[in-house]
C-alpha cells in the first residue's frame, strides 16, 4: 500500500491488514442502550456558546455570515439539532466574517454580542443585537456597536460579558500595547452602552501572539477569568487564567492575579489538539458546572476541524475551577445532572455497540489499528473497491457517521432503508479522525439500515478512493 493513500498508509503503519470475504460478514449486537451518556462532538463549528434555560440546551458557534442557534432538550442530540438563524445583516459595513457569537439574558431581553466586519479582517468591530421577546432564538433587532472611546477604531473581537460586584463589563480580544489580540476590559451602564474606556489586562499566555476569548466564573469570593492563547491554527492553541478578587473593581490591572501555566491544554494521548475557544454553563438542576469548547484531531497548524466538545469541571481547595484535561472525542460521559438523555448509542466498525446495533460488509474490507487515537476504539475499516458495501442495522430514528477524513479518500454512496443513494464526498486535505461524514433524515422510530457503498470514485484533489468507516452515532429519540 503507497504511502500517499493517507487512509492506508496512516491506518496500516501499527495494524495487520484483515481482508474481509465476498460474502456478509455480520457482526452481532452487544450491551443495551445508555439513556444518559453522551459523546463528542455536539457541533462541528467552533467557538462554542451555550446556556441551559427553560428546559433546553442553545448553542452558538461561528458560522460566518449569519449567526445560527441550536436548540435541544439534551445534550446528547445537539449534534442532529436543526439550526435556527437568529441573525443577518443588510448592512455591508458589518454583514461578512461574524464569529464567535454570545448571547445573554437580561431583564426580560435577550442580547448576542459578535464581531463582524466588511469582508476585511481588520476591520472587524463588536455589536450587540435585542431580541424582540424573551426567547434566545429572537426575533433580534440590531442595537448598537460597543468600542470603548479609547480604542474607538480598533480591531476587536471575541466579545463577552463580566457581571462582577453587581456591574456590567465587556471583555473583548483587540489591539492593546501587549498584543494585537490582548484582553481588554471596558465598563458598561447597560448592555448595549460602553461607558468608558477600556483597561489592558497584560495576560501570560505561553505563546507571545494571542490573548483572546475571554470568558468567567464568580464563585467562592473571586471572578476567575479563562482565556485562549496562541494562534487558533496551532495544536498548541490553550487555556489560561487570572483572577480578580470580589471588591476589586476589574479596569485596575494590578487587581488581576495571574495563575502559573496553562489550565487546559493540548492532550496528545487523547488525540486532542488546540483546545479553547472556550466558554462555561450549568447542568440542568444546577449542581455542575461544564465547560464547552472547540479542538481538533489533527496536531497539523489548521484553522479546519475545529469542533464542539463538552464536558465536566470541578473545583479546587482553594476555590479555583479545575478544567481537567480534555477526554478523546469519543469518550462516553454522563449527562450533566438532570439532563433527561436520550438513549443515544454507538456502533464501532468492528461491530461492537452500546445497543441495538449491527454491522455487515461485503467485498474485501482492510482493518486495523494504526489510527489510534484518531479513531473510535482505536480502530477503523476502509476499502477503495467499489461495489463494497458497510451496512448499519439500528434501532432509533437516525444515524450519524463519523469517521477519517484524509487525501486519498473518494466518493461513497449512503442509503438509508434501501432507498435512493446519497453521494458523500470523505476526502480531506488533511488527515482528521471521528469527522462527521453523514447524518441520516430523521426516521419514524423502528429497525432501519444504514449502508455504505464504496463508488471507487473521488473528487480531483485525491489521491484515491478509499472510504473508512468507523463510528456511527445512533438516536432513539
Amino acid at each position: 500500500m503507497v504511502s500517499l493513500l493517507g487512509i492506508v498508509s496512516a491506518s496500516s503503519a501499527a495494524a495487520t491488514v484483515v481482508p474481509r470475504t465476498p460474502a456478509a460478514t455480520v457482526v452481532p449486537r452487544t450491551a443495551t442502550a445508555t439513556a444518559h451518556t453522551f459523546r463528542n462532538p455536539l457541533n462541528t463549528g467552533p467557538d462554542p456558546f451555550m446556556t441551559y434555560w427553560r428546559g433546553s440546551y442553545y448553542l452558538t458557534t461561528t458560522q460566518g455570515d449569519a449567526i445560527r442557534m441550536w436548540r435541544s432538550p439534551s445534550l446528547s442530540t445537539l449534534l442532529t439539532a436543526d439550526p435556527v438563524t437568529v441573525w443577518t445583516d443588510s448592512d455591508a459595513s458589518r454583514n461578512r466574517h461574524m464569529w464567535a457569537p454570545e448571547f445573554y439574558r437580561f431583564g426580560d431581553r435577550w442580547y448576542i454580542y459578535y464581531t463582524a466586519d466588511d469582508g476585511t479582517d481588520d476591520h472587524h468591530r463588536i455589536y450587540v443585537v435585542e431580541s424582540d421577546r424573551d426567547d434566545p432564538t429572537g426575533p433580534y433587532h440590531f442595537k448598537a456597536e460597543l468600542a470603548p472611546p479609547n480604542h474607538a477604531s480598533d480591531y476587536a473581537i471575541d466579545p463577552s460579558i463580566l457581571k462582577h460586584d453587581g456591574r456590567l463589563y465587556l471583555a473583548y480580544a483587540g489591539i492593546n500595547q501587549y498584543q494585537h489580540n490582548g484582553i481588554n476590559i471596558a465598563p458598561l451602564s447597560n448592555p448595549y452602552t460602553v461607558s468608558g474606556d477600556s483597561a489592558a489586562i497584560d495576560a501570560a499566555g505561553g505563546c507571545p501572539e494571542v490573548r483572546e476569548a475571554p470568558e468567567f466564573l464568580n464563585r467562592n469570593g473571586r471572578s476567575w477569568m479563562t482565556y485562549s492563547t496562541c494562534d487558533t491554527g496551532k495544536p498548541d492553541y490553550q487555556i489560561w487564567m487570572m483572577s480578580l478578587p470580589n471588591g476589586a473593581d476589574p479596569l485596575v490591572p494590578g487587581n488581576w492575579t495571574q495563575h502559573s501555566g496553562p489550565v487546559f491544554s493540548r492532550a496528545d494521548d487523547n488525540g486532542v489538539f488546540g483546545p479553547g475557544h472556550h466558554a462555561f454553563f450549568r447542568s440542568p438542576d444546577g449542581t455542575q458546572d461544564w465547560i464547552i469548547y472547540h479542538a481538533k484531531t489533527t496536531s497539523v497548524f489548521t484553522y479546519t476541524n475545529r469542533t464542539t466538545r463538552a464536558q465536566k469541571i470541578t473545583w479546587n481547595a482553594d476555590g479555583s475551577p479545575d478544567l481537567g484535561r480534555p477526554l478523546a472525542m469519543g469518550a462516553t460521559q454522563d449527562l450533566p445532572s438532570g439532563d433527561p438523555g436520550s438513549g443515544t448509542y454507538w456502533i464501532n466498525d468492528d461491530g461492537r455497540a452500546g445497543g441495538d446495533g449491527t454491522l455487515a460488509y461485503t467485498g474485501a474490507w482492510n482493518s486495523g489499528t494504526g489510527c489510534a487515537t484518531q479513531c473510535f476504539w482505536g480502530d477503523d475499516h476502509w476499502s477503495d473497491q467499489a461495489g463494497n458495501t458497510a451496512t448499519y442495522g439500528f434501532t432509533g430514528t437516525r444515524i450519524a457517521l463519523l469517521s477519517v477524513r484524509d487525501t486519498g479518500n473518494g466518493i461513497a454512496a449512503m442509503s438509508v432503508d434501501g432507498g435512493p443513494e446519497q453521494r458523500v464526498d470523505f476526502y480531506g486535505p488533511i488527515r482528521t479522525g471521528e469527522t462527521l461524514q453523514y447524518v441520516s433524515p430523521r426516521l419514524a422510530y423502528g429497525r432501519h439500515t444504514l449502508r455504505v457503498r464504496v463508488t471507487g470514485e473521488h473528487s480531483t484533489g485525491s489521491q484515491g478512493s478509499f472510504v473508512s468507516v468507523d463510528r456511527a452515532e445512533v438516536y432513539t429519540n
